[in-house]
């Protein structure tokens, strides 16, 4: 063989070894990308900056949804087996495809999608930016070459871009300038409540656009119990219910507990002389995501399903807050706390803060229910877990057998809590329940 045969074969097997070597290489830094703990860590992230930020349960939910949407779709461009939400939830087009000359690792652009859609919707914008560079360090660090990375980044700003100017047309900027409530004398309508007497919270949140109800007043329940004063009306004995933290068998310090473990007030006001301070918290919606990332890594999901599970949660919970908030602003019932001072106790005062908002139906209640059912359909009906996402704030563990366990339990702290009379969460969990079976016999993930 002549040397230039040889020096040809020898070309030709360090080609080989390279593409080779170049395989092994991108199967590493592929199954370090696709660890879902960096999808939890980024929706942790995006949890903290809210509570730091202070957002209403129904803007919390806003932003929840449109983050998790914008990695699920990313992660559908990358995967065959699960499709796009595109057509189903309510005016949203399918996202730009990505360029086929690029290499793209998928879940370093469904991270960079979810996170650039979470940044432009809440007010610290410099911590989310400090994570997305701590986010490329790690992958840069797990082996992502700087060209995948630069291109993944690139194709997570599209769907991003897509996903914000989707958003952009539900309707919440324009509900920024509509009036807030009015207060009169009517003895039947909510009042501002002790200690700040806030004003009314989102009283146009039904003109959000729906993302898989068809309107805001889709599941509707049926109108509370009728306002009375009268000693020996059901709405005064409604009133006594909950002056006596209800009529069971379960302890006062019981009922307390579990008030405050499900308390999720995101701004809970203190005053102390003349001044005022605030204890910060998640929102209904922020211990549901938390919910589904303990299940989701109690269940080992990959990255895909992880997106899937966000993704579903999230619809449901934003669907929650607009279906709840339309009932809210109906009916414009009269908190307990409120109507207790006046006709039954005047120096009464409820376990829980009264939140700033009417009465009628029980938020939790149709939160945690809808939650409930879609969790349940991801996971199981009996799927047992340890609900840790209150300890970092000060509460101790809670175990439940099933999601709707925990959603029934969660939907009662509200009587316990002192903020919400038996119908408000009877019939909100019905409310919450029939949206979540809705969604889960329309919505589709998988092929």
């Amino acid at each position: 063989m002549t040397m230039n045969g040889i020096n040809y074969i020898i070309t030709i097997l360090g080609t080989i070894s390279c593409l080779l070597s170049c395989e092994v290489d991108e199967s590493l830094y592929l199954e370090k990308a696709s660890n879902p703990a960096h999808l939890h860590k980024a929706q942790k992230m995006l949890t903290d900056v809210m509570v730091h930020d202070i957002f209403s349960p129904p803007v919390a939910s806003r932003i929840y949804v449109y983050s998790s949407i914008a990695a699920y779709e990313t992660m559908v461009a990358g995967n065959s087996g699960f499709t796009s939400l595109a057509g189903q939830l309510t005016a949203l087009d399918k996202i730009p495809l990505p360029n086929k000359d690029h290499q793209i690792c998928f879940p370093v652009a469904a991270i960079h999608a979810y996170v650039k859609v979470g940044t432009r919707l809440i007010f610290s914008e410099d911590k989310m930016d400090d994570y997305i560079s701590e986010m490329h360090k790690t992958y840069k660090e797990a082996g992502v070459p700087q060209g995948v990375l630069n291109q993944s980044k690139k194709y997570g700003e599209e769907v991003a871009n897509h996903i914000i100017a989707w958003a952009d047309k539900d309707n919440y900027k324009q509900t920024r300038t509509f009036p807030k409530y009015s207060i009169d004398e009517d003895p039947t309508r909510w009042q501002p409540t002790p200690p700040a007497y806030m004003d009314a919270v989102e009283p146009s949140w039904n003109k959000i656009r729906p993302f898989i109800m068809e309107r805001a007043n889709q599941f509707a329940p049926p109108p509370p119990t009728p306002f009375s004063s009268d000693v020996n009306s059901q709405f005064y004995k409604e009133a006594m219910e909950v002056y006596n933290l209800g009529n069971d068998s379960i302890s006062v310090e019981e009922k307390k507990d579990i008030a405050s473990f499900w308390d999720c007030n995101p701004f809970v006001s203190h005053f102390s002389g003349h001044v005022m301070f605030a204890t910060k918290k998640i929102s209904p919606g922020g211990h549901w995501i938390g919910i589904t990332k303990l299940a989701a890594v109690k269940a080992k999901l990959d990255f895909m399903k992880t997106a899937e599970a966000y993704a579903w949660v999230s619809i449901g919970l934003a669907d929650a807050f607009i279906s709840c908030w339309d009932e809210k602003y109906r009916s414009e019932l009269i908190r307990p706390e409120t109507y207790i001072n006046k006709y039954i106790d005047d120096k009464w005062m409820p376990t829980l803060q009264t939140p700033p908002f009417p009465e009628y139906t029980s938020g939790h209640s149709v939160a945690s229910a809808t939650s409930a059912e879609i969790l349940t359909h991801l996971f199981g009906e009996n799927f047992a877990y340890e609900d840790t996402v209150e300890k970092e704030f000060g509460l101790p563990t809670r175990k439940y057998q099933s999601f709707k366990q925990a959603a029934s339990e969660a939907a009662m702290s509200r009587l316990w809590g002192g903020i919400h009379y038996m119908p408000a969460i009877v019939n909100g969990s019905k409310q919450g329940s029939n949206l979540g079976s809705f969604i889960v016999k329309t919505l589709k993930s998988q092929k």
